[in-house]
């Protein structure tokens, strides 16, 4: 019986070298919208267990920052020129 060479054929998991992305057909993103103004964070699963809105993490948060009395000027700037920083 011949046996089956794993490189003759790609699993359908891998990579390849190169992909042909065809920029005529791609489309604007429909979300983009909704995000603009937004920072989004990815919390851990057992942190994301507590909260169960953006809105409980906001107030927290907020808590957080008056508590530790942190001022606006010494925050993060956010937006693109805080990305161009970098």
């Amino acid at each position: 019986m011949p046996t089956k060479s794993v490189s003759s054929k790609r699993g359908s998991d891998e990579l390849r070298k190169e992909y042909a992305f065809d920029y005529a057909r791609s489309r604007p993103n429909r979300f983009a919208a909704k995000l603009a103004g937004t920072t989004m964070v990815v919390l851990q699963p057992d942190v994301a267990e507590v909260f169960h809105s953006s809105k409980a993490v906001n107030e927290l948060l907020r808590s957080a920052i008056t508590a530790t009395g942190v001022r606006a000027s010494a925050r993060r700037p956010s937006g693109s020129a805080n990305r161009a920083a970098k």
